[in-house]
């Protein structure tokens, strides 16, 4: 089957990797699939870190637009879909269009319907969520999103959450699935690593290393959960931490290290590209995520999984749906700074938990969280025949 993939995204660092992952599930699952990307992006080529924010000069440009300006270039965006649209399939007429959802993007559903041609979309963001940028035109996106919602041929959600809220504001909405982010599995394979050697390499020898990846933002929660925890390392001697990735908040955390002399005890490689995050991940022996949010499902808790190191992390819903409290993972309360820092420090005396619970973790991912199952997920949300 002919599969058109479209987004408006830059096809960079998370997103990149969740649209690598689908579109490579698709091909091996023995459909053919063409990327429709956002003029200029290429997201399948890896050439952006995937743990860091870094943005171009038309990013930088467009991110210091006033909102409304931002959100009005969105809305035209609709007349650039809908000339692409009509020159691809002139081309190649798609049996199929998988799209991830953007605000205030309508086109493609818009022109579908009038064709017959199937559109799946996948929610990873959403009008009725707190936003970094907050919304100016709100209540026309969210009228857009729900017409959207409601004549979609099928959604696919990150989370129950999500779901659950898009029932509530919009009623009837199309059939779904929920389907949290996943792993390739044979590139996050620790098999793969000598441990030993980069532990080495990295001056971890002999330590009980505790990690992290991601972007350095305050909803992450890094920055605090190193002033928390930085007191009570003395408890625990051998107890390092890896913290890769950049941020705002990577400066407050460089001076925290230096004011409390942790130097030797907290490495902060900065950012790294998505090629290399396994190879940091095989230094590991446990990992922690200080905070997330109510609706997202975090990349990197996958990816530590599929390494067979399992995480601290706060029991939001989507994460919960992800890990099993003491069986692939260890849950804290959302928002209780200490209990993390207690689960943490419990853990590093504990090796024989970190193993069991890390190769339960791997197993889970191995079973249910690889991009083939999503793939065959969203292909359920297809219309008898259409997939023949």
């Amino acid at each position: 089957m002919r599969i058109l993939y479209h987004h408006r995204t830059r096809g960079r660092h998370v997103e990149g990797v969740h649209i690598r992952g689908i579109v490579g599930a698709l091909r091996e699952l023995g459909h053919d699939v063409d990327v429709m990307s956002f003029p200029g992006a290429d997201p399948e080529r890896e050439t952006e870190s995937a743990t860091a924010p870094a943005r171009g000069r038309l990013a930088g440009l467009v991110s210091r637009l006033p909102g409304v300006v931002f959100e009005l270039l969105e809305l035209l965006y609709n007349g650039v879909t809908m000339l692409r649209m009509r020159r691809a399939w002139r081309t190649a007429p798609p049996r199929l269009i998988y799209e991830r959802y953007s605000l205030f993007l309508f086109a493609t559903i818009w022109m579908a319907r009038r064709r017959g041609i199937p559109v799946v979309l996948e929610i990873n963001d959403s009008a009725l969520v707190e936003r970094v940028r907050p919304l100016v035109m709100k209540r026309l996106a969210r009228r857009i999103e729900g017409w959207c919602l409601r004549h979609a041929t099928g959604l696919v959600f990150i989370s129950t959450y999500f779901r659950d809220l898009a029932n509530e504001a919009y009623g009837d909405i199309a059939p779904s699935v929920v389907s949290p982010n996943a792993v390739d599995l044979p590139r996050f394979d620790p098999a793969k690593f000598d441990r030993d050697a980069l532990r080495a390499e990295r001056g971890l020898t002999g330590r009980i290393v505790c990690g992290h990846i991601g972007v350095f933002a305050h909803w992450h929660g890094v920055d605090g959960f190193v002033e928390a925890i930085a007191s009570r390392l003395d408890a625990v001697p051998d107890l390092a931490f890896v913290l890769v990735g950049d941020g705002k908040t990577l400066p407050a955390v460089r001076e925290l290290i230096a004011a409390r002399g942790l130097a030797d005890r907290v490495l902060l490689p900065g950012r790294v590209p998505h090629d290399e995050v396994a190879s940091w991940i095989a230094c590991m022996d446990y990992a922690v995520l200080p905070n997330s949010n109510h609706y997202g499902s975090p990349m990197k808790l996958f990816e530590f999984m599929g390494m067979g190191v399992a995480v601290v992390a706060p029991d939001y819903a989507p994460v919960a749906e992800v890990i099993a409290d003491g069986h692939t993972g260890w849950l804290f309360p959302r928002g209780d700074a200490a209990a993390c820092v207690e689960r943490v420090l419990e853990l590093a005396q504990r090796a024989d938990e970190r193993r069991r619970v890390g190769d339960a973790a791997r197993h889970y991912i191995a079973s249910e969280r690889q991009w083939r199952n999503n793939a065959e997920q969203l292909l359920t949300l297809v219309p008898n025949g259409v997939a023949a």
